[in-house]
This record gives C-alpha cells, structure tokens and sequence, in this order.
C-alpha cells in the first residue's frame, strides 16, 4: 500500500489516524479498536466489514 494513501486515510467513523498491519493486511484504528481489511490493495473502509480487536491484543492484533 502506497505511503501517500495511507497520509491521507483515516478512520471512517472517529476521523483518527490508521496504522498499516502489514502481516494481516489490515488498517487499524487503535481509538475504536477496529481492524480494516485490506482487499486485493484496496482498504474497506467500511464499520460493517471492519474486525474488532480484543481489548487485550496490540494494534497488530497479537497479545500484547
């Protein structure tokens, strides 16, 4: 994913910064706690199709 898009991308429903999960292929939104999808290069930014993060997993999705 290009470093541009990801300057300009935020979360679609707190308007905060995303972080880019490499390995998972995921935005995340560490405020709301949601994990967007990365689909084929292209990030859902979609609440309906976003994973919630377990409040004890890191950003990236792993124990913390």
């Amino acid at each position: 994913m290009e470093s541009r898009l990801l300057e300009i991308l935020v979360c679609p429903i707190c308007k905060g910064s995303l972080h880019h999960d490499r390995e998972h292929h995921e935005l995340i939104c560490r405020a709301d706690k949601l994990a967007f999808p990365i689909k084929d290069g292209i990030p859902v930014m979609l609440e309906n199709e976003a994973r919630e993060l377990a409040a004890d997993t890191s950003a990236s999705g792993t124990p913390a």
